[in-house]
């Protein structure tokens, strides 16, 4: 089956506002099994994060295409254009696992890309009506999980940054999102709120506030590679208290070069998402369970990062997760949830066989 894809050649401006209609009457196999999101009921545990998302109509073309939890691309309390061309680039398929200086552009690679968007956003007065449109359209078994971030200016200190956060949690909630996801990990913007996941403090502020403004609501916090299990478990431990889970990874950040080695992006570092991660994302999982388990927190754990087969899926299920998301393939080839779901539901009629 082939459906119309994200346009990664046209701008995210042109992508935002030529959006696909969503297929009629699409047959989409029933997941096995009873799921909820962090206590709200679902279909299934497939869903697509912030990425691939970037308004209501997006929203309700993957939302017909198999997938239950539906993630609004990351918004702010002020509007901001999205990076110039190219916004993904094709990479090479090797192995990111964090340690890496350089991920070599190819023009063959259609598994994995460099991403550079910069997260950009509609003005809150757009976004908020979206948002409302996206929750009265979407029908019953699927979740709306609206991300947010700050927009910190020079000088501003952890509480403002906090603050914000907690301001565009309170927009979602007046919206209608079934729940909030706090962007922690961005490896596109040099400033502050890219790499909050880093410190536990700032992690447990931002948490805190969002949950002090925000109190009915489901929180997610989306999180990148960390550098060690010492420093996971020390975000863990700040942000148990306040959040409902943990999304993991983020992308995996890497200075991206062209085949002759020269830096691409101003020799800045870009987000690389796809099949080149799924393996350090795994390690992740796999990692924050065993310290969310090991300290008993009640903590959910969100499976994202490299996954694009039923196969996978199972794998991150299997590994402590409670949920997947599914941004490359699923940008990559739309009907990769449908395909997912009519693998889940011949393995599980196997099984009972």
């Amino acid at each position: 089956m082939t459906l119309p894809a994200y346009r990664i050649g046209e701008t995210y401006d042109w992508n935002y506002e030529h959006v696909p209609p969503p297929p009629r009457d699409q047959q989409v196999a029933a997941c096995p099994g009873t799921w909820d999101f962090c206590g709200l009921p679902i279909a299934s545990p497939l869903g697509v994060p912030a990425g691939p998302l970037l308004n209501s109509r997006w929203i309700l073309y993957y939302a017909a295409l198999g997938f239950d939890v539906l993630t609004y691309k990351t918004v702010r309390s002020v509007a901001r254009a999205s990076y110039e061309r190219p916004n993904l680039l094709p990479i090479e398929r090797e192995p990111v696992n964090g340690r890496m200086k350089a991920a070599a552009a190819e023009t063959n690679g259609w598994d994995s890309w460099a991403i550079s968007f910069g997260m950009p956003s509609k003005h809150p007065r757009v976004w908020q009506d979206d948002v409302e449109a996206a929750r009265k359209s979407l029908p019953a078994g699927k979740i709306l999980v609206v991300s947010v971030v700050a927009s910190p200016q020079t000088g501003w200190s952890l509480d403002r940054i906090a603050a914000d956060f907690a301001r565009c949690a309170a927009y979602a909630r007046e919206a209608g999102a079934h729940a909030i996801e706090a962007n922690l990990s961005c490896p596109n913007v040099s400033t502050q709120e890219g790499s909050l996941f880093q410190s536990a403090d700032a992690s447990g502020a931002v948490a805190a506030e969002i949950r002090n403004r925000v109190r009915d609501l489901p929180l997610v916090l989306k999180v990148g590679a960390f550098d060690s299990r010492e420093q996971a478990a020390a975000v863990v431990a700040a942000v148990a208290p306040h959040a409902s889970a943990i999304s993991t990874t983020n992308t995996i950040a890497a200075i991206v070069t062209d085949r002759s080695g020269a830096p691409l992006f101003e020799g800045h570092k870009r987000g690389i998402g796809g099949r080149a991660i799924r393996e350090r994302c795994l390690a992740e999982l796999t990692m924050l369970r065993q310290i969310v388990t090991g300290v008993g927190a009640g903590l959910r754990l969100i499976g994202v990062g490299g996954i694009g087969s039923a196969a996978d899926a199972i794998e991150r299920l299997a590994a402590g997760a409670h949920h997947v998301q599914i941004a490359t393939a699923a940008m990559i080839d739309p009907a990769s949830g449908i395909d997912i779901r009519d693998a889940l539901a011949r393995r599980a009629a196997v099984r009972v066989g």
